[in-house]
């Protein structure tokens, strides 16, 4: 069986995004070390003896859940035939991977599990979420995210609450910023009744997305308890599409204290599939506005 091609080195793809995030940087290579690795017709456990290391720390390396070393991705591509002008540029890709992203500074309140998703949203062409207990934090209010962080860590110090809100206030920030993806929010009908921080709260909440439904960019619909019961993923998700020859697409899946990306092309299908049949059968965003509103009149 011939080889397959060389794969495009992520140097061309920089040259096109030279503003990516660090973790999307890592996701960049390693995909690129994946494609390098198939292309030779290699196992991971075949390359992992040849840098004495395991075929799980291959796969990780080539899913951007382990950090990426020079040393390591050198001897890679010694074992792939990669030219020497082209391993000196992935080299300095792979350094410029291991600078601190923006959000680093609030590592204490971000969990190991939750950093590739804060690191790749902002590089993405367009988000998908479905929430079934909450406003999506994109959308929160200041209030709105104070009461759900609250409501996960009752007894965490007032500091500790504070920066939590402020990191879910900067994602937001960044997602005004030009160039930033497309948001489609897909929400529970449940959410509208589920009185948040109180009454006052819930108010303000429901104020700002019916302005947020004003917004370019930005599509909302709610989905009802009927839309839900016929279609649903089955638990809140988050769909992180990028440009075409970018990234592979990214499904995370959120638990209480844990999270899983999912990356296989069967595993992206169903769920993308899920969210189209659930948006067909949601509300449309004008028929969501009047959702909201009464909503809104309900907790006067």
């Amino acid at each position: 069986m011939p080889a397959s091609p060389h794969p495009v080195s992520p140097i061309q793809l920089f040259e096109r995004r030279p503003d990516m995030g660090a973790k999307a940087m890592a996701r960049l290579l390693g995909t690129y070390l994946r494609a390098l690795r198939e292309s030779r017709g290699l196992t991971p456990a075949a390359v992992g003896s040849h840098i004495r290391a395991h075929a799980s720390k291959i796969s990780r390396m080539e899913t951007a859940h382990v950090s990426l070393k020079v040393r390591d991705v050198e001897d890679l591509l010694d074992l792939y035939g990669v030219d020497d002008q082209e391993r000196a540029e992935i080299a300095a890709l792979v350094q410029r991977s291991a600078q601190p992203d923006w959000w680093q500074p609030y590592g204490e309140v971000v969990p190991e599990w939750l950093q590739q998703l804060i690191g790749l949203e902002r590089d993405a062409h367009v988000i998908r979420t479905y929430e079934t207990q909450f406003v999506p934090g994109l959308l929160q209010t200041p209030a709105y995210a104070r009461a759900v962080v609250l409501s996960g860590h009752r007894f965490a110090p007032a500091d500790e609450v504070a920066r939590r809100v402020e990191l879910r206030l900067e994602r937001q920030r960044r997602m005004w910023e030009p160039g930033a993806p497309v948001l489609w929010a897909l929400i529970d009908e449940g959410v509208l009744h589920r009185p948040v921080g109180g009454p006052e709260v819930m108010r303000e909440q429901l104020r700002h997305l019916l302005d947020v439904l004003r917004q370019p960019g930005i599509r909302l619909q709610i989905a009802s308890y009927a839309a839900s019961a016929e279609a649903t993923p089955g638990a809140a998700v988050t769909y992180l599409r990028f440009a075409q020859g970018f990234l592979p697409d990214v499904v995370y899946l959120e638990h209480m204290t844990s999270a899983v990306y999912l990356d296989r092309l069967e595993d992206l299908d169903r769920y993308r599939a899920a969210l189209d049949e659930l948006s067909a059968l949601a509300a449309t965003p004008a028929a969501s506005r009047v959702m909201l509103e009464e909503a809104l009149q309900r907790y006067r």
